[in-house]
């Protein structure tokens, strides 16, 4: 059970990332039209309890015989042999369940402010379904 501690001005996401680490008991969920327009619902990002690594969580609009095209972008296109993510699409609501670690992406790093990783976060996402949809184009 989730509770909504509270809505953030723009100035929030200017702080740099390792708040979830200090904050381990919150994660931050934000909508935007930018994210409808790749198929992406909101994108909801914390910090693992575990392993300390940041974590991505989003509902993805792709069909399900996108699989192989998704998983094949995802080995390609972060930076362990090993990227860590969950995959699972659900009958229920025709989603993707994307779980990944914004650890495993090009361009991350400890110093990045939140606003900085929901941009590496979206070019990801956004590179993601240009593969996918060109894939089932050819």
């Amino acid at each position: 059970t989730e509770e909504v501690l509270g809505q953030e001005p723009a100035g929030f996401l200017n702080q740099p990332i390792d708040y979830f680490k200090n904050h381990k008991n919150e994660f931050m969920y934000l909508e935007s039209k930018w994210f409808d327009l790749i198929g992406a619902d909101a994108v909801s990002f914390e910090t693992d309890d575990v392993f300390g690594n940041y974590e991505v969580m989003l509902g993805l609009k792709l069909p399900k015989k996108a699989e192989s095209a998704i998983r094949a972008f995802i080995d390609e296109n972060t930076l362990t042999g090993t990227p860590k993510y969950s995959l699972m699409f659900s009958q229920q609501d025709g989603l993707w369940d994307f779980n990944f670690s914004l650890n495993d992406l090009e361009g991350f790093k400890e110093e990045l402010s939140i606003k900085d990783a929901y941009q590496l976060v979206y070019k990801f996402l956004f590179n993601l379904v240009s593969e996918v949809e060109e894939t089932r184009n050819k």
